[in-house]
């Protein structure tokens, strides 16, 4: 398998991101915010449609509309504060709307390959931006530690402490944006927010501390990549599909094992 170019590529900017995808993923689902990924998704598809019908590189103009969606989420949120899930809505909204108008337009013909990912299309332009990306979270993840972990459990106080809170909030939804739209290539937009979530919930289940939460969502996000774009080379499936299965089965695994632990408990 891995004596082809390109599944070399595909494993390089998918372990990259079943580090990035899962590290962001964490933050949002501590902080109730699971459904933005899902969110910036249906933006970053009227990006693609709009790159592909101005021949510009849709990666490039997807990045763009999902930071600028993601700029729209934090505004609207600061604007409807009974109603932060307001936001996301308005947003998905606006972003499936766009994306629909703009593929209708034509010249869209190789939108598939960016709703569900593709092994074959992964380019070296998309793993320096990957590995860019990467490198941006870890460092962000290493420097900010303190400000993120305080903002994800206690918002107001983090913001008496002196944390600055609208600077902070600003900066992770960009990242979250990045995130969605580099991720696309490999996994698929439509299916992004799965690889963002799904990891972080078997790590919540196993872990017993913060840091041990963010490990075991790392660790299930690889296993999730490796076992999903094996499986897709080895029976011709799509990769973005896979990779979300596999995350899938991970979980329930991890629900499995669990369950019948807490049954043995009882019995003993």
């Amino acid at each position: 398998m891995l004596s082809y170019e390109f599944m070399q590529k595909s494993f390089i900017m998918g372990i990259m991101i079943a580090l990035i995808a899962p590290t962001i993923g964490y933050f949002l689902v501590l902080r109730r915010q699971s459904i933005v990924g899902d969110t910036l998704s249906h933006v970053a598809l009227s990006g693609v449609a709009f790159g592909m019908i101005t021949n510009f590189y849709p990666v490039y103009t997807a990045i763009l509309f999902s930071i600028i969606a993601a700029l729209g989420i934090e505004g609207l949120r600061r604007r409807f504060k009974n109603y932060a899930e307001l936001s996301l809505a308005i947003i998905l909204s606006a972003g499936i709307g766009l994306a629909s108008v703009l593929i209708s337009l034509g010249n869209t013909q190789g939108i598939l390959s960016y709703l569900f990912g593709s092994l074959a299309l992964v380019s070296n332009q998309d793993i320096l931006l990957v590995i860019l990306l990467g490198a941006v979270v870890f460092i962000t993840i290493i420097i900010l530690y303190q400000d993120l972990f305080y903002i994800t459990f206690d918002e107001e106080s983090a913001f008496l402490a002196g944390v600055p809170n609208g600077f902070i909030n600003i900066y992770f939804s960009i990242l979250v944006a990045l995130t969605v739209a580099i991720s696309m290539r490999i996994v698929g937009i439509l299916l992004i927010s799965s690889l963002m979530i799904l990891p972080v919930a078997g790590g919540l289940l196993v872990s017993t501390s913060f840091k041990s939460g963010l490990i075991y969502s790392n660790l299930f996000g690889l296993l999730s990549v490796i076992l999903g774009l094996t499986t897709s080379f080895y029976l011709d499936l799509a990769p973005g599909g896979a990779i979300v299965l596999s995350a899938l089965f991970i979980l329930i695994i991890i629900i499995g094992l669990q369950y019948f632990k807490n049954k043995l408990g009882k019995l003993s």
